[in-house]
């Protein structure tokens, strides 16, 4: 069984990725890697994360566009820009952007 680790982001949390530069918002957490082996293998060895930390799904935007990425923990850090992030998908499932963070719609909470 692998170690505990607790996720230091959050839902609606905007975070920047450490090595490409892109910014997103989280909008799923997976408390270890839950993505398929092809996927892994596809990162080169020397970057590929540790599977055994948080990852999380991001509405993410770039220089040509946005895209829905999955990172690690350790890829991610806090964004402090506090600029909202333009992913054509968030607002169906946040609030408008406040206070540097986007708060889930009353309609996607459990």
């Amino acid at each position: 069984m692998p170690p505990v680790v607790h996720a230091r982001f959050a839902l609606g949390d905007v975070v920047r990725h450490r090595l490409f530069g892109f910014r997103g918002v989280i909008f799923d957490i997976d408390p270890v890697f839950a993505n398929s082996e092809e996927w892994y293998a596809a990162i080169p060895e020397d970057v590929r994360p540790e599977r055994d930390q948080p990852f999380y799904h991001l509405l993410a935007e770039h220089a040509d566009g946005s895209h829905v990425a999955y990172c690690s923990q350790g890829n991610l850090e806090r964004d402090s820009s506090d600029e909202p992030v333009d992913h054509p998908a968030i607002p169906g499932l946040f609030e408008p952007f406040s206070e540097g963070r986007y708060a889930l719609k009353h309609l996607h909470r459990h």
